[in-house]
């Protein structure tokens, strides 16, 4: 899964020796049943990155909501869709390292 190897570099990356101490990343399910996402992004390069919701919902077994909000990357989705969770965060990184753009529309 590229998806998770990604995550793993970011993840590494960002650790500082601090910021793994107070804040670092959650993966918990949900029980309707899902998955949840929790990346704080406070005291990185990337605390002023925001993006507008991101929203598809096809019924019970087919949804996926992802949002920054407070400086918290959160993504939230059916069984399947832990690795498109990731991806959408991937692509947030991505597009503020080449764009700058604090605030951007996926």
């Amino acid at each position: 899964m590229k998806e998770l190897e990604w995550l793993e570099q970011w993840y590494e990356k960002t650790c500082d020796g601090d910021w793994e101490h107070i804040y670092g990343i959650s993966i918990d399910t949900l029980d309707n049943p899902g998955w949840r996402v929790r990346i704080d992004l406070r005291e990185t390069g990337y605390e002023h990155m925001s993006i507008d919701k991101v929203e598809q919902d096809h019924g019970e077994n087919d949804w996926l909501v992802c949002r920054i909000e407070n400086k918290i990357f959160e993504g939230s989705g059916d069984c399947r869709k832990l690795g498109e969770i990731i991806r959408i965060f991937q692509k947030c990184v991505e597009n503020y390292q080449r764009e700058g753009a604090i605030s951007f529309r996926l």
